[in-house]
């Protein structure tokens, strides 16, 4: 039996969304859902620390 997770449903289904410029209330639940998801994982903190250093990078540009 072949199964999918629903983290690579939801990020294959918001890399379409994003491609084909969608915009509607469908794209944002799919979107919200990979967020959703993906948070529930072991990807949350390198995530989380991913674009706190991106942050701080452009907020150092700055200054």
């Amino acid at each position: 039996m072949f199964e999918i997770s629903a983290v690579l449903l939801f990020a294959v289904a918001s890399v379409f969304a994003v491609k084909t410029k969608s915009g509607g209330a469908g794209a944002a639940t799919v979107l919200f859902l990979f967020g959703f998801f993906t948070a529930g994982t072991g990807a949350y903190e390198p995530i989380t620390n991913l674009v706190k250093s991106t942050a701080t990078a452009v907020s150092d540009l700055a200054n």
